[in-house]
């Protein structure tokens, strides 16, 4: 009856797994850069670098305004003199355009040009540095996944052995071959070894949890049918050649050489200051205004009633040039090019000691790379005698030849042989990724 159970249940777990989505480590990367905030933000903040990069945002090129001024008032006096009274409504209605055009600014203009270039090269790598992480994390996420499955199925097997013991002791148990005490420690393996497969089933969940989060999906808790596996092809890395290639595409090195650059300009634009700027104005304006009223003059003998109507029609038009210099500012020119000038010394100390530090992490990295390709030769050796054992422990077990416990030691050390084996693909898997990122490969080889 429990053999029936237990068959129903895999063969529902095998539908439910067949029914899953099928997912490609080239798929997971292509949902990943597709839902990925921080990517997103990124070509978001690219977009704001190309619309910045203009002549006009630069301070190049004319500046046109238009005005339109509209005026009224209302006048109402009395006085001893010539006026006497007068009621009086104004109104007037000026538009205007007025140009002005920096025609020399010291190179101002050139040189921050040049700066919004370099943002917009420096977004491009930004989006790139989080097309890196995004594809590093959907890799070590995918095949952390893949471990946890394949785990689960070498833990399926020393159940299944385990199934198998507790049937063979029940049977030695009526011909009086074992005791309860064999039967007892049977079940404890069976137990414990059920167990195992609780707690990797929810490893199993988490791991796909990862994905999805790397992925950038909204449902966390869905499962795939990954198509990819955990063969691994070494490859044979060169430490001259890794370094080469990583001081060459390194995307945040280059983002340092960048941020340099940027100094260098800031300098020249604070350069700029001590030169003179020449400009040139032009506009014109035209007036239209009238009045309306009336009032009372002393003649000398009577008072008599006058109007005070009319209109008045102006037009005006000026071009002027204005050159500016300043002859003194207290040295804070000279101070802020001092300033600029060790913030391209701090720029250059931060580039030097990066690369130290990529130089390390490479060679560390490599160092792994290496040593856990070793350490996956020698797994493979270790699990093809740790399946041998386990095949020669049933045999002997099965005629009464060893303990249950020397038979539980052979199945716990299989299973240690595969956690092992399946440790060294991944870390060689993360190291070999690692190693594809510091030398800025790794977009290109996805793509």
């Amino acid at each position: 009856m429990r053999q029936l159970i237990f068959l129903l249940f895999s063969v529902f777990c095998f539908h439910l797994a067949t029914a899953q989505e099928a997912l490609t480590l080239n798929q997971a990367i292509e949902k990943g850069l597709s839902n990925n905030y921080q990517l997103s933000i990124a070509k978001r903040n690219l977009d704001i670098s190309n619309n910045n990069n203009t002549w006009s945002a630069a301070g190049k090129g004319p500046r046109v305004d238009a005005s339109l001024n509209l005026q009224n008032g209302y006048l109402n006096s009395k006085a001893a003199g010539f006026l006497k009274e007068q009621a009086q409504f104004n109104s007037g209605i000026t538009p205007a355009i007025d140009g002005t055009w920096v025609i020399y600014d010291g190179n101002r203009a050139k040189v921050t040009k040049q700066q919004l270039e370099q943002q917009v090269v420096q977004g491009e790598n930004n989006v790139e540095v989080a097309i890196e992480n995004t594809v590093q994390a959907i890799i070590l996420a995918y095949y952390q996944a893949l471990i946890q499955e394949e785990q689960l199925i070498t833990l399926q097997e020393v159940l299944d052995l385990s199934r198998d013991r507790i049937n063979l002791q029940e049977v030695r148990k009526e011909f009086g071959q074992a005791g309860t005490f064999d039967i007892v420690q049977t079940k404890d393996a069976y137990l414990n070894d059920s167990t195992n497969i609780l707690i990797q089933q929810n490893n199993i969940a988490t791991a796909y949890r990862n994905l999805n989060l790397a992925m950038g999906e909204d449902e966390v808790a869905k499962g795939y049918r990954l198509v990819d596996d955990l063969d691994f092809q070494p490859i044979g890395f060169q430490l001259s050649t890794l370094e080469e290639t990583m001081f060459a595409n390194n995307k945040s090195l280059q983002n340092l050489l960048l941020a340099r650059e940027m100094t260098h300009m800031n300098t020249q634009l604070q350069e700029v200051a001590k030169r003179p700027t020449i400009s040139l104005a032009s506009g014109l304006s035209y007036n239209l205004s009238g009045a309306t009223g009336n009032g009372v003059i002393n003649t000398g003998e009577f008072d008599a009633p006058i109007d005070l109507g009319g209109s008045t029609k102006t037009f005006n038009f000026y071009l002027g040039a204005t050159a500016a210099y300043n002859l003194y500012d207290g040295g804070n020119r000279k101070r802020t090019i001092e300033n600029a000038e060790v913030e391209e010394l701090i720029a250059q100390l931060n580039i030097d000691d990066f690369k130290r530090n990529l130089s390390s992490q490479l060679q560390n990295t490599l160092a792994n790379y290496n040593n856990q390709l070793q350490l996956l030769q020698l797994t493979e050796n270790l699990i093809e005698n740790a399946k041998q054992n386990l095949a020669i422990g049933k045999e002997r077990f099965d005629g009464g030849l060893i303990s249950s416990f020397d038979y539980r030691a052979i199945q716990l050390a299989f299973v240690n042989a595969s956690q092992a084996r399946l440790n060294a693909i991944y870390n060689l898997k993360t190291t070999e990724t690692e190693l594809m990122r510091l030398t800025g490969q790794l977009v290109q080889e996805e793509e």
